[in-house]
């Protein structure tokens, strides 16, 4: 019983130990991760990435926007699709105009509803539906023969013949307020 009691303490601590960082031991493992992914050294950004997660609201909104979009993108380059875009949509809610990491919802979104396009029906209408919205964003900021190509497809294939007719008009007005760099303030 005894034993049992110095374990769970022992754990107790680890586990509160483990989550009290400063900020500045977080910033600095943020400059870590920097340097790692710079250095294409993406195993241990990944690692340094993961560590920081549980503690980024230590971060100021610049540097922790950044560290979302830089550790989505990671996570997007390693098949880790659903943590990508957990990070790219803390981005986009933060910086609605970043169209960067709108591009790469838009993109891992499009993903999933290539693999509902078999199953059709409701669900794969409401995953294009999600794309869209991210897509436009970063085409209007950054056209692209490909992504314009890819929303056009979308709107004929879910027979959205308003959205496709309007598209133009949208992508004018997205076009007013880009933003295709992070400041890290």
């Amino acid at each position: 019983m005894m034993k049992k009691l110095l374990f769970a303490l022992c754990l107790l601590f680890a586990v509160s130990f483990a989550h009290a960082q400063t900020a500045e031991e977080v910033y600095s493992k943020y400059l870590d991760f920097n340097l790692a992914r710079m250095q294409q050294e993406t195993d241990k950004a990944l690692d340094l990435g993961e560590d920081i997660l549980p503690n980024a609201d230590k971060l100021t909104a610049g540097a922790r926007n950044n560290f979302y979009y830089s550790v989505g993108n990671l996570y997007e380059n390693n098949s880790q699709s659903v943590k990508a875009i957990e990070c790219y949509e803390k981005v986009v809610a933060a910086v609605p105009d970043y169209y960067v990491a709108q591009r790469g919802l838009g993109y891992l979104y499009a993903k999933q509803a290539d693999a509902l396009k078999a199953t059709g029906g409701a669900n794969y209408i409401a995953a294009v539906r999600k794309a869209l919205p991210h897509l436009e964003k970063a085409q209007a900021c950054d056209p692209d023969d490909d992504t314009l190509k890819m929303i056009q497809y979308f709107y004929k294939a879910i027979n959205d013949k308003n959205g496709l007719t309007t598209l133009n008009d949208r992508l004018k007005s997205l076009k007013k307020n880009c933003i295709d760099l992070l400041d890290d303030k």
